[in-house]
């Protein structure tokens, strides 16, 4: 804080530190904004929690996936919102976001299920439709699609399809 005792040296020297400092601030800031998390890039909590929405609003009604009898089942079972608010922590917690996962594991909460590898081709199709709708840049497209690709051998149980 400059005042009227203080030299103008000093005052001077306090200015030149601030400015300096605030110069190096916005170069962290610069380099900051080239290492944002996925989840900043996505925009937050907000449009990731449209887009998990429609993507299990798509899902749900799958005639491809629901052929699978115990994934029919499932349909009736698990209310969409409840799939929906694990799946958005999920999503929220893996691209760098706050939100913590609290759910069952992906091979315990699937293996029931017996999803081919079929099937899981047509969820990543719905995924990547869902993405392009809601105009997710190819760069992020690409982060999202790698992470749930590192999911598919706890959910995929058998390779045949229907």
């Amino acid at each position: 804080m400059i005042t009227r005792s203080m030299n103008p040296w000093a005052a001077l020297a306090v200015i030149a530190l601030v400015l300096s400092g605030s110069q190096i601030a916005f170069a962290q800031g610069g380099a900051e904004q080239k290492q944002r998390s996925l989840y900043d890039r996505l925009g937050g909590l907000a449009p990731i929690s449209v887009v998990v929405s429609d993507f299990i609003d798509a899902l749900v009604p799958d005639a491809v996936l629901n052929a699978n009898p115990a994934i029919s089942a499932a349909r009736k079972r698990v209310p969409a919102p409840y799939l929906k608010y694990h799946v958005t922590a999920q999503v929220c917690q893996a691209t760098g976001g706050p939100c913590k996962y609290h759910g069952r594991g992906m091979k315990e909460s699937h293996a029931h299920l017996n999803i081919t590898k079929s099937e899981w081709d047509r969820m990543v199709t719905i995924f990547k439709e869902i993405l392009a709708k809601h105009g997710v840049p190819a760069k992020e497209t690409q982060e999202l699609l790698a992470i749930v690709d590192s999911t598919e051998a706890e959910i995929v149980v058998s390779g045949g399809g229907k």
